[in-house]
């Protein structure tokens, strides 16, 4: 797999393969929390953001994304990848590629995840992240990770 930053013109193929994973999971497309996707390049793609995208047999399979929130701190936000993709370490390639970013350019990065994506989460606290919150109403788990 090769990683990439997402071109503009790539926009349109990474929303529908999120969308795609979203509902794979139960979820739908929410414009209160889903906006980012119509507009990588607005959102990612400048202010000490990234959108890196996975590449295997000449299409895009995966994707992990960093959003800056100010100058100490990061949300690690997107990571997926296509279901027929999965179990090949391509998820762990784009997290390394996103986490790598995040300690290079801040001193914090957070996650907030669905409670039902245990793989996840078990991956997220291997990598040194702590969870801070469980908001049990909406389902999410807060981590954060200190670089030092």
């Amino acid at each position: 797999m090769i990683i990439q930053e997402c071109k503009k013109y790539q926009n349109t193929q990474v929303k529908n393969l999120v969308l795609e994973i979203l509902n794979e999971h139960g979820f739908e497309y929410d414009p209160e929390k889903d906006y980012d996707l119509d507009d990588i390049e607005k959102y990612y793609l400048t202010d000490g953001s990234v959108f890196y995208i996975g590449i295997a047999d000449g299409q895009i399979v995966g994707t992990g994304a960093l959003k800056r929130i100010d100058n100490n701190r990061c949300e690690i936000k997107r990571m997926y990848v296509k279901k027929s993709f999965r179990n090949r370490g391509y998820g762990l390639k784009l997290f390394d590629a996103t986490l790598e970013f995040a300690q290079k350019h801040y001193k914090t990065a957070t996650i907030k995840t669905n409670i039902k994506l245990k793989r996840a989460i078990n991956l997220y606290l291997k990598n040194g992240f702590l969870i801070t919150a469980l908001d049990t109403k909406n389902n999410i788990v807060h981590m954060v990770k200190h670089f030092y």
